[in-house]
C-alpha cells in the first residue's frame, strides 16, 4: 500500500498538521487496491458458499464473515493506522460492500447450481 502522507519523513512526529498532508493519488491507489481485494474475496466467498451448499441467511452470513475478515486484514496491513493510508476508516470498513455483494450472489448461485443441481 502506498503511504498517503506526501512528506511524512520530513516532518516531525509531533506536528499537529501531519494528518492533513494526504496525497490524493496515493489514497485513490489504496482505495482501488481495497476494492479489488473485496471483489476477489466476494467471488471466492460465493464459490465457497456454493460448494458448501449454504442457502438463505447462512449464505449471506458467509459473505458478511468474509467481508469482516477483509476489513480486519486491510486494517492489519496498515498496522491499524488507517489514517496514514486512507482518508477515513469508514472507507476501509465499508467501501465496495454492495458491489461485492452482487458478485457474491452471482458466484454463489452459479457454483451452487453446478455442484448441487447438475
Amino acid at each position: 500500500m502506498a503511504r498517503a502522507h506526501d512528506a511524512a519523513d520530513a516532518k516531525k512526529a509531533d506536528d499537529p498538521f501531519d494528518s492533513l498532508a494526504l496525497s490524493a493519488e496515493n489514497v485513490q491507489h489504496n482505495l482501488r487496491i481495497a476494492y479489488y481485494c473485496r471483489t476477489f474475496l466476494s467471488i471466492v466467498a460465493g464459490a465457497i458458499a456454493g460448494v458448501l451448499g449454504l442457502t438463505g441467511v447462512y449464505g449471506f452470513l458467509c459473505y458478511f464473515l468474509v467481508m469482516l475478515c477483509a476489513s480486519a486484514g486491510l486494517a492489519a496491513k496498515t498496522r491499524f493506522n488507517t489514517s496514514a493510508f486512507f482518508d477515513s476508516w469508514h472507507r476501509v470498513a465499508f467501501d465496495g460492500f454492495l458491489q461485492g455483494l452482487m458478485s457474491f450472489v452471482l458466484f454463489w448461485t452459479l457454483v451452487y447450481d453446478i455442484v448441487h443441481i447438475f
